[in-house]
């Protein structure tokens, strides 16, 4: 249950799809001036050096962050200018994850709750965010511990949820815990990601969700290849509960381009739809 690192994937094609819809819905809510609280289920060590062993091992970055060259992507200027803030100079030796990410555009007066379960990854994300006051970080299981914070104090909060999917039934359990979560705070953001290995939980996970009763879900799906039975990751999505206006036009202009730039294969493509409308 504990034997997933996230430092053997930093900076891959799933990060970059996961990391540009955060960024899209952080600036969204950092419109108002009101407090907003972000909460990360599974945050992992918050930040990931590219020339570490374990990132070198798979080297999965080659083929996700370092393909985008940034004078090519004027509109991913925020994304490009974050990751810069966590290097010293032109050469990008670390990735944000995704708290660090969220905490580089919260504000001052906004709040991060971050779960974390692996031993290793917990103080490594406590050493990471250990000057700033905003955040709590907590050992435990992230999907139970949603559920007490809700709803938050704000009345504005993006949930990320993105285990790694190990275990068979954890995209049961994403959309059970959801499910539960919208019916306590059914006005918050929710951003789920996932990885495509197989597809047949995928659309189990999206089943529930639709007949759930849960309205405004959007789908974006990055694929750089032709989905496998048990091959390996093929395809990365994000499914975003009560998203901002202006993400379905931003994702539909940036799929596109972002298949043709990351894809391995012929075969690949992207989704960028509506799983249930208003």
């Amino acid at each position: 249950m504990l034997s997933y690192r996230h430092s053997f994937h930093a900076g891959n094609f799933a990060d970059v799809l996961k990391h540009i819809v955060l960024i899209e819905i952080l600036e969204h809510l950092a419109k108002k001036n009101n407090a907003f609280d972000y909460i990360d289920t599974h945050a992992g060590a918050g930040l990931y050096d590219l020339t570490s062993v374990q990132a070198e091992k798979l080297r999965e970055y080659t083929t996700g962050i370092d393909k985008l060259i940034p004078d090519e992507w004027p509109e991913l200027e925020r994304y490009f200018d974050v990751l810069q803030a966590y290097n010293a100079t032109d050469a990008r030796r670390y990735y944000p994850g995704s708290p660090k990410i969220a905490l580089a555009l919260m504000r001052a007066q906004d709040k991060a709750r971050l779960f974390e379960m692996h031993p290793a990854d917990f103080g490594l994300l406590q050493k990471n965010t250990a000057s700033d006051r905003r955040v709590k970080v907590m050992r435990e299981d992230g999907l139970k511990g949603l559920l007490a914070l809700l709803p938050p104090l704000s009345r504005r909060a993006l949930i990320l949820i993105d285990p790694s999917y190990e275990l068979k039934n954890e995209f049961t359990q994403v959309s059970t815990t959801i499910v539960q979560a919208y019916k306590k705070f059914a006005g918050g953001i929710y951003a789920i990601w996932y990885p495509v290995v197989a597809r047949q939980p995928v659309e189990r996970m999206e089943h529930a969700l639709k007949v759930s009763g849960i309205k405004k879900i959007q789908r974006f799906e990055l694929a750089i290849k032709a989905d496998t039975e048990g091959r390996g990751m093929t395809a990365a999505g994000m499914i975003v509960i009560n998203p901002p206006w202006t993400l379905m036009d931003k994702m539909s202009l940036l799929l596109p381009r972002l298949v043709e730039v990351l894809s391995t294969d012929n075969a690949a493509y992207y989704r960028a739809d509506v799983l249930v409308g208003e």
